[in-house]
């Protein structure tokens, strides 16, 4: 293979690529061994297809399979050799090619400009610790006592009020006819919150314990039995328990219900959960302050693809006539986007950055927590769209390579407290603009799937195409 570099101009610049017929005729000769060993016709034993008969009937085939492999082989050790990274995928311009002939083909490339990434160690950015007061974890946990009320049962002469527990068998009609799930036992209503059916647990107040309740009310538009719905309903109701809250205790016992060890743990722990409520806010903060920085670094020049690219992105949500009236804005915020993503890419490069498979199914884990009797469905997405798992790991990769970049930059560690970081996220929220970088890839330019530019005079053959409260 012979490569001569011409018609450089800034970043673009075109690759003759010479190979010649020998070499072509080794892949051939390789392609006609693979599939002799796989192809049945008939007179012939299987493996034993003499080569001149496979030409006859499946040459051309055979030798477009060939031109692909050995434009994708040659092509990326000319890129690799001459240490080009294309920005986007190269063409190919086939100039000669045949079975038994030379190939000769140019590919034009936008290369990735040269990126310096020295300054990142000078970057300087505030890092945010929040101190949480005893007595905001102290607080936190007479909610969380709130909300786990324990009630019991009361002398049966008392009468339910709002914020007790009423507990009842029940049986409904509409239009004197029982219907699907008119029966209910053991149900559970606690009065005030109005969860069942709307005005359901007002009519249960004043109500004791074995009196029969009879209850009417109008059946949702979301009622399962579609016949039903917006019809009134009447619920003749046997009230088996009327219970009154009862104040929950702080103490060991309650705080081991809550997955802690003791007291003193669970405040531990608590103190723990409030500054993880904050520290991703303020790591992005964190974050926004070193890509700010980032983009004010110096590229000489921006690869004029990738900015088309980006603005295609940025505006595929407008109209033309709108796209084109504030193309200027786009077009700026595409190069400091591209910039910064071109330096983060570098730096990730140059620290051997990767996203391994456990991170990328451990995010996907992660995801699946997040939307409890979806998994199924969130999987499958994730299987039948390729696109979206990349992007992930995309995300992957950024995370790691800032949070590389927080060790090796200065960093101002600030030690707040709770109503500081809130201030400071107001502010931030009050003055945000848009800093989302979607920056990185995870995965180098595929060459196999470069693109040919049909010669005119060639005819080229195309190419194949709460909860309980756990330790962190």
């Amino acid at each position: 293979m012979k490569v001569t570099i011409q018609n450089k101009k800034g970043l673009s610049k075109d690759l003759k690529i010479f190979v010649d017929k020998k070499t072509i005729a080794s892949y051939m000769d390789e392609k006609y061994l693979e599939v002799g060993k796989t192809i049945v016709l008939k007179g012939f034993r299987p493996g034993k297809v003499p080569k001149d008969v496979l030409k006859r009937q499946f040459g051309k085939e055979i030798f477009g399979d060939v031109l692909d492999k050995v434009l994708k082989d040659t092509s990326s050790k000319a890129l690799e050799e001459n240490k080009i990274k294309p920005a986007g995928q190269p063409k190919i311009d086939l100039k000669t090619y045949g079975e038994g002939k030379d190939l000769e083909y140019i590919i034009s490339v936008t290369e990735l400009p040269k990126v310096e990434i020295k300054a990142i160690e000078n970057i300087k950015f505030d890092s945010y610790t929040v101190k949480i007061d005893s007595l905001e974890t102290d607080k936190r946990i007479k909610e969380i006592a709130k909300n786990q009320k324990n009630f019991v049962e009361v002398d049966p002469s008392k009468v339910a009020n709002e914020g007790d527990l009423v507990v009842f068998d029940y049986k409904a009609t509409v239009d004197g006819k029982e219907f699907k799930g008119s029966e209910g036992k053991n149900t559970q209503l606690e009065l005030g919150k109005d969860l069942f059916i709307k005005g359901f647990d007002k009519q249960l107040l004043k109500s004791k314990k074995d009196e029969v309740v009879n209850v009417k009310v109008i059946l949702p538009e979301n009622f399962p039995e579609k016949e039903l719905r917006k019809k009134e309903a009447k619920f003749a109701c046997k009230i088996t328990a009327v219970k009154k809250p009862k104040e929950v205790k702080i103490d060991d016992d309650f705080a081991k219900t809550l997955g802690a060890k003791d007291l003193n743990d669970l405040k531990s722990l608590i103190s723990k959960q409030i500054n993880e409520e904050y520290k991703n806010s303020l790591d992005m903060l964190s974050k926004n302050q070193i890509l700010k920085e980032i983009e004010k670094f110096k590229v000489d020049e921006i690869p004029e693809n990738l900015v088309e690219e980006e603005i295609k992105i940025l505006t595929q949500s407008m109209n033309a006539e709108e796209a084109k009236k504030n193309r200027y804005n786009f077009e700026e915020k595409a190069k400091k986007r591209i910039k910064v993503g071109l330096i983060l890419n570098e730096f990730g490069e140059k620290n051997n950055i990767k996203v391994e498979e456990s991170e990328l199914q451990q995010e996907v884990q992660k995801q699946l927590k997040m939307m409890p009797g979806q998994e199924k469905m969130v999987m499958e997405f994730y299987q039948k769209n390729p696109s979206a798992l990349a992007s992930l790991r995309g995300t992957i990769y950024e995370e790691k390579i800032i949070n590389l970049i927080k060790t090796k930059a200065k960093a101002n560690t600030k030690e707040i407290t709770k109503e500081e970081a809130e201030k400071i996220l107001k502010s931030s929220h009050d003055h945000a603009h848009d800093h989302s970088h979607d920056h990185t890839k995870s995965e180098k330019t595929d060459n196999s799937k470069l693109k040919k530019t049909k010669n005119p005079k060639s005819g080229a053959p195309k190419q194949k195409k709460t909860k309980k409260v756990s330790k962190k």
